[in-house]
């Protein structure tokens, strides 16, 4: 396993559209172990492949409390076969857009279907946080951040923080 380098917004490879993976070889498996590595170093409760620079549909997630045993969650290709018409707000943040956090809307339930990491279709009904990072790290399989959820203002506004801080981070090297 290895700790991969996170992409920080506004990198242009975050805004692209993952390609599907169709079956998971030792490759695939590779990546979800790193990425899972890097997840909990970082540390985050989800992240998928675009954001250390791999355009293919893979995430992790885990979302059990500080002082639990790890579940985590491993899946390619997932797509979202049904979603509740209830929503629920969480503030997300992002490892891919450090120190932002802002409240975002979404379908409270999922029921998502994906390949796991011996590549057997799994479908799985999701509600509460976990499904919250599900959807949030799915939509980092299509090119989407939180902030893209956010007025124009309020993402701008982060944008050009995390540009500012980019800039100043390379003139001090």
């Amino acid at each position: 396993m290895a700790l991969l380098p996170i992409i920080v917004a506004p990198d242009p490879r975050l805004k692209l559209r993952s390609r599907p993976v169709g079956k998971v070889d030792r490759a695939t498996r590779k990546l979800m172990d790193d990425l899972l590595e890097t997840m909990y170093a970082a540390p985050g409760v989800g992240l998928s492949a675009p954001q250390v620079g791999v355009a293919k549909r893979v995430l992790v997630v885990d979302v059990v409390k500080e002082g639990e045993a790890p579940q985590p969650l491993r899946m390619a290709d997932p797509e979202l076969v049904w979603v509740s018409d209830d929503d629920r707000s969480y503030e997300e943040g992002c490892l891919s857009v450090p120190e932002h956090y802002a409240e975002v809307t979404r379908p409270a339930r999922v029921r998502v279907r994906y390949l796991d990491e011996e590549s057997e279709i799994r479908e799985r009904e999701l509600d509460g946080l976990l499904a919250t990072v599900v959807q949030h790290e799915m939509d980092h399989l299509d090119g989407i951040l939180f902030i893209d959820h956010l007025t124009s203002l309020k993402r701008n506004m982060i944008l050009r923080k995390l540009a500012k801080a980019r800039r100043t981070a390379e003139v001090e090297t």
